[in-house]
């Protein structure tokens, strides 16, 4: 016998699970279709399994922080903006805390905690939620009148598609919400990763492996360009192919084009002027004269670093600090200040935190999140060409389009 809701939701991610809650208190049958064994897998690693769900900011500031098509998005943040969202957790026993950078987490540091919470909206909401993939829409010329799953169809009066994009496919994230939109005649831009981790030309990266900076300020610079395109204070990782960490994800997203046309700089002491960093250096070198230049610089950097900065210097790590010439000191001070690093390539989309592209955003009604081309269909969250930089503007996204949507249907 073939069921029949109101509603059904493709993914029980953030954007599904809040657009199923929303659609169902509003008196809707809803069922939910997950295809991982638990629903809220991304939502569970995102932030070092911390869950940055949002940033606590103004709406000029959320749509200028959105890579592509920020304007699409006025009427689904103005439907739940970030004070909103906070508010939505809160009242369902989540505390929260508001860090550098205003970006907004759990104050246990759980994204365990954020995943109940939503669940607890759906399912107090009357909301079904099952495991099994969803393998096609059932479409018809005008509309779309629900799902086909292995065990069978599913008709419903509205479909929502919010099935992320293509990044982490483990947590489910396979992009076959591309394939439905297109199936039901949308177009899907290019896709392509973004805050994504950096593959660079210089091996010594990887002779760093496993090394987190805090502190530093990393900037990128476009070659043709004198300003950096990117310059933030904050925390990076070497890894043994490269660049990673909240800083290098962040700079990925402003990289288009080749990128043999950037270039990466790394202050190591962005707190010191270079006269301050060289009257440090001095210092140092006054209160131990008689040790090797290879000792005396694990008072500035970390142990691991140090031999890779006096390789890079050029400088023989052995000689005596009383011996190290003016210039070769003025090296040293330049090298902390403006440490080059050359992307080659970014990982695969797969290492993605979010991919770039997606449904074709004037083929979406922004003020109900419905298809403009099938009655019925609506999208939600990462399957949209919309998406921000680090800090939890795209999580507000997800959750800001999935009430939108189920305020909507």
């Amino acid at each position: 016998m073939t069921r029949t809701y109101d509603v059904v939701v493709i993914g029980a991610g953030a954007a599904g699970l809040m657009c199923a809650g929303t659609a169902a208190r509003r008196g809707k049958s809803v069922l939910c279709l997950e295809k991982m064994p638990r629903p809220g897998r991304k939502l569970m690693i995102t932030g070092k399994g911390r869950c940055n769900l949002t940033n606590n900011c103004t709406q000029d500031e959320f749509i200028s922080a959105v890579r592509h098509n920020g304007r699409f998005l006025y009427s689904a943040y103005t439907a739940l903006d970030a004070q909103a969202l906070m508010a939505f957790f809160e009242d369902r026993g989540v505390r929260l805390k508001t860090e550098r950078g205003r970006r907004v987490f759990p104050a246990s540091d759980r994204s365990a905690d954020i995943v109940d919470a939503l669940m607890r909206y759906a399912s107090d909401g009357g909301v079904r939620i099952e495991t099994m993939p969803c393998e096609s829409l059932l479409v018809t010329e005008t509309r779309v009148t629900g799902v086909h799953t292995a065990q069978g169809d599913i008709e419903a009066q509205s479909v929502v598609v919010a099935t992320g994009g293509k990044s982490y496919p483990l947590t489910g994230s396979t992009g076959d919400g591309y394939d439905f939109a297109r199936a039901a005649g949308h177009t899907v831009t290019d896709l392509r990763p973004s805050l994504i981790p950096v593959v660079t030309e210089e091996k010594w990266c990887g002779d760093l492996m496993g090394l987190s900076l805090k502190n530093v300020t990393l900037s990128l610079y476009h070659r043709e360009k004198k300003k950096p395109v990117f310059s933030e204070l904050g925390e990076m990782l070497f890894t043994h192919f490269g660049l990673s960490g909240p800083l290098a994800l962040s700079a990925s997203a402003h990289m288009e084009g080749p990128l043999s046309a950037y270039l990466f700089k790394l202050d190591l002491k962005p707190g010191l002027t270079h006269e301050q960093l060289d009257a440090r250096i001095l210092r140092d070198f006054a209160q131990n004269s008689n040790r090797s230049l290879m000792n005396t610089l694990g008072a500035l950097l970390p142990r691991k670093m140090v031999p890779v900065i006096i390789r890079l210097t050029g400088i023989d790590g052995d000689i005596k600090v009383h011996q190290v010439t003016k210039e070769q000191r003025l090296e040293l001070v330049s090298l902390l200040k403006a440490l080059e690093i050359t992307p080659r390539a970014f990982r695969p989309i797969e290492e993605a935190v979010i991919t770039s592209g997606g449904v074709k955003v004037s083929e979406v009604d922004p003020k109900t999140m419905g298809s403009k081309i099938k009655d019925g269909l609506y999208f939600a969250g990462e399957v949209l060409d919309v998406d921000a930089y680090t800090g939890g503007y795209n999580l507000q996204i997800a959750f800001s389009t999935g009430y939108l949507a189920g305020l909507s249907i």
